[in-house]
Formats: structure tokens, sequence, C-alpha cells
């Protein structure tokens, strides 16, 4: 299976990304996009010091100049590229992926992603086929910026909070462990412990994934011994963030899409809010209630990136914990989230658990996974069973939808293939609990497979 992936690079090393490979496509990144400079960051885990100065190694011998921001998490990766006006970069992480993988998350001015769509596979062949290239004679020069500091300015600019606030945290051992000490010196008034700050590779405590609820069982913990009002959780390189609340219970971030889309609509009413086509119907309807124009977009940070820049959307979220914000070049940043949710929380007389009960009105699976041989005949076999559905789109996969929100009754499947892992998804959700429970046990017998565990 190819590392050139639809989102970015991804694969285990040494035996599908070693330190050759890392110098091609660091050559053909250059080639791709032209004169740079181009930032490069990398996260802690053990290959990737040899990795980030083996791509940056390509990049020069291509020509360009390399700023180096070193130990630096993906949202700080681009905020560099935005605030030093580079014309791209790369970050070398592996996300939440196992201590064995490393990868390149790709961007090019603006933090603008590289996908598949726009670049992955030109720069896959590049990287692959042929010779590599030989070295400009004039090679590009590699300098060294500290961003940190200001990469941690620039985040507590969403702190607008009424009071101190008391939360905790879990870094997974991951890239939240060396920026979110940064911000919280500039918001003093966040109380915070912290579960897992020691940087770590091979994430010793629990995999750095916090859409595993099994991941989240020690901040549960933590969150009630505490008596914190919230916990956050972070991924291995920091863009995503889920939360739970002060009673330990975990919350889907669709929920906290909706929450924060009523303050943004607040201050810009009528603007559009972006959110991914997994999400709580009860998402859409908060947005049209605050006034504002929900936007459907298919999975994946470069669809929810390009659909914001084109309804200018202040604020757009994922149901897998991603979050992106206009004024931070569009791109995704967990820690601006939790700002913002802390906002919120410091300004009500209501706890964080009976702020999210008022929007918890829907019963739903989250995300299930199967491993399906043939993807597109699951699809196809779901379409043929419901076809009398009052809506099937196809915008990701197949969605398949019986009744509207404005009845009782209602429920709606999603199933897509993964764009990152070889699996297929499903997700459904009903007003109704009994509905919901029925209609999982029923399309379980349709795609013929138990869901992994």
């Amino acid at each position: 299976m190819s590392v050139f992936k639809a989102y970015d690079i991804r694969g285990t090393y040494p035996d599908q990304i070693d330190a050759t490979l890392a110098r091609r496509i660091g050559r053909a990144f250059a080639d791709f996009l032209g004169a740079g400079p181009f930032v490069v960051g990398r996260d802690m885990r053990e290959m990737a010091p040899e990795i980030h100065n083996a791509v940056i190694e390509g990049i020069l011998d291509g020509g360009a100049d390399v700023i180096d921001i070193g130990l630096a998490s993906t949202p700080q990766t681009y905020f560099a590229i935005g605030h030093l006006k580079a014309a791209g970069g790369m970050c070398v992480t592996a996300s939440h992926n196992a201590k064995e993988y490393i990868g390149f998350k790709l961007c090019a001015q603006e933090a603008k992603p590289i996908s598949a769509d726009n670049g992955i596979k030109e720069i896959e062949s590049m990287a692959t086929q042929g010779q590599a290239p030989t070295p400009l004679a004039m090679r590009g020069v590699r300098s060294f910026v500290d961003t940190l500091g200001d990469y941690a300015k620039h985040v507590a600019q969403w702190a607008n909070l009424a009071r101190d606030v008391r939360i905790v945290s879990d870094a997974a051992n991951g890239m939240a462990a060396h920026s979110f000490p940064a911000v919280l010196k500039e918001v003093p008034q966040i109380h915070h412990s912290g579960l897992y700050y020691e940087l770590d590779g091979t994430f010793p405590n629990h995999e750095a994934n916090p859409l595993k609820l099994s991941t989240l069982v020690d901040l549960q913990a933590y969150v009630v011994a505490q008596g914190a009002e919230l916990g956050a959780a972070f991924d291995g390189d920091s863009d995503r963030c889920c939360f739970v609340d002060e009673k330990g219970r975990a919350i889907g971030n669709d929920i906290v899409t909706a929450l924060v889309a009523r303050e943004v609509l607040n201050t810009e009413p009528g603007a559009a809010i972006v959110y991914d086509l997994r999400s709580s119907w009860v998402l859409p309807q908060t947005v049209l209630a605050g006034g504002g124009r929900p936007t459907r977009e298919r999975v994946g940070h470069s669809f929810l990136k390009a659909k914001m820049r084109a309804h200018d959307a202040p604020f757009g979220g994922e149901l897998s914990g991603h979050y992106y914000f206009r004024d931070n070049w569009y791109a995704d940043n967990s820690e601006i989230i939790l700002l913002m949710v802390l906002n919120l929380v410091s300004r009500s007389d209501k706890p964080f658990s009976a702020m999210l009960d008022e929007l918890m009105l829907y019963h739903s699976t989250g995300e299930v996974n199967f491993r399906v041989e043939d993807k597109q005949g699951a699809m196809n076999k779901l379409k043929e069973v419901f076809h009398d559905a009052d809506s099937i789109d196809e915008l990701d996969g197949v969605t398949i939808s019986y009744g509207a929100v404005t009845a009782p009754g209602w429920w709606w499947v999603n199933v897509r293939a993964s764009n990152t892992e070889p699996l297929l998804r499903m997700n459904i959700e009903s007003d109704q609990k009994d509905q919901m429970v029925a209609m999982t046990k029923r399309v379980i017998e349709i795609l013929g497979v138990e869901p992994i565990a």
C-alpha cells in the first residue's frame, strides 16, 4: 500500500519511509512548489530528527531555502508558514499513529493543504520514479527560527475568560506537551493540571488518539479526582482536541462545534459554519437557530478548509476533533478550540455538562469501523435495500435518511470508505434510541461483517 495518502504521506519506518525516500520527497516538494522558503517542523517520534533532516536536505537539493523550526506541533507549523509568509512547508509527523509510523503533512502558502487532489499524487510520482535527481549547483540555505513564543501569543488572542477556570488535560506524550504549556503562560486565568506531559514518541501510556474512548479512561478519572471544570485530550501532533465534562463524560466533537458555533454567530450573524456530514443533525439546527448558514461538506481537512475559504466561514468543525478558524489561516488548532470552550464556561452560570445537555438531544452510534473488502459493493447494497429512503446522497460514501428533524421518528446513516485506513466507517443517528439501536443492527446485517472492537 502506498504511503502517499489522501491528506498526507504516512508509513512505517524504516521499511516504508526511510531517510532516502524522505530526501526524495523533499526534493519533489521543492520541485513541485518552486521557489521557497519552506517551513519544516517535526514531532517527537524517535526517527523524526533523522527524517526531518533528510527531507530538508532534499528541499535544499532543489535550490529552495528552508526555515527549520525544529520541534513543533502541526498547528505551530501551520502558524509558522502563515506568520513567516513562507511559500509553504510541512510537519514531519504521523499524527496519532503508533510509534513505528512517520510521515509528512504538506502545505502551500498560507497553510493551504496539499492533498491527493492538488499535489500529493504528483509528488509521489516525482519522488518514486526514476533515479534521484542531482542536487542543483545553487543549493538552498537552511536557517533556524524559534516560533513557539510567537505561536503562543497568537493562540492566546482567542482567550476572553470572565473568570479563572480549572482544567485538566492529557497530552498523550505528544506535541501538546511542547506547545500547550507555552500557551498557558500567556493565559494565567487557566489553572491546569496535566497527564502525560513528557515528550515520548514511544507513547508509553496510551495511544495518542482521543477518538478511541479507551484512551480517555485516565483523563475521565483525573477530571473527577481534581474537581476540574472539564478535561481536554490531545492527539499525537496536537491538531485535534476531544473533551470530557466535569462528570468524566466523553463529549462528541459535533456537539462542541454546535456549542461554539452559537458564540461565533453572536459576533458574526449570518456567517457560514462548515461541518462534516457525519455530524449530528443538532448542529445545522443550532446554526440555523443562531441565524447562520449551515454548510455541509465531505470528511477531510482539505475539503473543509476549501469550503470555508469559499464561504468566508469563520469557524468549522469535524467529528474527528479538528476545528478550523478563518483567522488562523483557516487551519485547525486544538488549543484555540479549547480556549473558546473555556471562554463559554467562564461566562456561564451552568457547569459544562449542563451546557452540553442542551445540545445532546439525539442518539448516535459514533463512528463504527468495519473491515470490508468490497467497500463500494457494500455501499451499493445499502442503497438497494433502502431505495425508498427520503434522501440518498453520495457527497462522501452514501448517506441515507428517513424523515425530517421537524417530525419524530427520523434516522440517518452514513457509510464511507476511510481516506486514511483500509476501513469502512459507519455513523447512525436518530431522535429515538430504540430506533437507532434497531437500525444499527439492520445495517450491520446488510454489511455482513461485525464491527471492529
